[in-house]
């Protein structure tokens, strides 16, 4: 098999061909000086069985085009099979219709990988698992309850733990952590009385006394998740943390998060930590390359992936 790596995440990516004991294939990705992507296999794939491992991640747009270009490159260099891997899938959260004339992104951009030449998506906590059905090839999504449920445990094993949902839309994935790790489950119910009055924020479920684990797929700006830590605290939890996959953090989210009651923000490396998040006292990195590793690994062998998650 060969492992190709787009610019995006180039770490994640070398932690995955070192988990495998697979070289990167060489390969040339840059700009033209109108930024134009030139895409440039620089080994043999005719017949290989071929990983492109990119997020779509900022600059969004960008990485989408180094992507999508890798992908007919690949194609037209006769790989025998072509997965496209995204431990995170920009757009995701585009994916509905949430007002008229308004895209469904998410849909489009799995239409523009399979267009592309993809023969299959590996990716990692999608925001909604219905996106898998966007897409007209196989595609697997990957949860991370085997990254997150040791470090949980870990670290709170001898606590009373009450794991929290911060939206309602959260609470599929939240319950299931909770069944993992044995804790009770709350959620933290938001709603805006009218225009231009501050959000009333509800928490239903018991937890005074109670260490909170706040789980949630993505944190941008972190506002949801600092309102739902003060939330959490005005309610007698006696500390909250947070579990999040995709540590977006633009704008002042770093800033916001350092601020906030939360004791510690825990993210994966799906998305390359800036220079502000890594010298934040309260934000914490865990790998996903073995995770993704194994699962590229079940692929190869076509073994199962579902397995991973038992």
């Amino acid at each position: 098999m060969k492992l190709i790596a787009g610019n995006s995440n180039r770490p994640l990516s070398e932690a995955i061909a070192g988990m495998l004991g697979v070289p990167l294939t060489k390969a040339s990705i840059r700009r033209f000086s109108d930024m134009e992507v030139f895409v440039e296999i620089l080994e043999n794939v005719r017949g290989e069985d071929v990983f492109f491992i990119q997020s779509t991640s900022y600059p969004a747009n960008d990485n989408l085009m180094e992507l999508l270009i890798a992908i007919d490159a690949l194609r037209r260099g006769s790989a025998r099979r072509i997965t496209a891997v995204l431990p995170y899938f920009g757009y995701a959260r585009q994916d509905r219709k949430t007002g008229s004339r308004t895209p469904i992104s998410a849909k489009l951009v799995a239409n523009l990988i399979t267009a592309a030449g993809a023969n299959r998506v590996l990716t990692m906590e999608l925001h909604a698992g219905q996106i898998q059905g966007f897409f007209d090839i196989p595609t697997d999504n990957l949860i991370v309850s085997p990254v997150f449920v040791p470090d949980i445990e870990k670290k709170f094993g001898g606590d009373e733990i009450c794991v929290v949902s911060p939206d309602v839309g959260g609470v599929v994935r939240a319950r299931a952590l909770a069944k993992r790790v044995n804790a009770d489950l709350a959620i933290i119910d938001k709603r805006r009385e009218k225009a231009g009055v501050s959000e009333v924020m509800n928490v239903i479920g018991n937890v005074e006394g109670k260490v909170c684990i706040l789980v949630d797929d993505i944190i941008d700006s972190g506002g949801t998740l600092c309102n739902a830590a003060h939330a959490l605290k005005d309610k007698g939890a006696k500390e909250v943390h947070a579990y999040v996959v995709h540590g977006v953090l633009s704008g002042g989210a770093v800033a916001r998060i350092t601020a906030s009651p939360l004791e510690n923000l825990v993210i994966t490396d799906s998305i390359p930590a800036t220079e502000a998040v890594r010298v934040a006292h309260n934000i914490e990195q865990l790998s996903v390359a073995s995770l993704i590793g194994e699962a590229i690994r079940r692929i190869k062998e076509e073994r199962s992936i579902s397995e991973l998650f038992k």
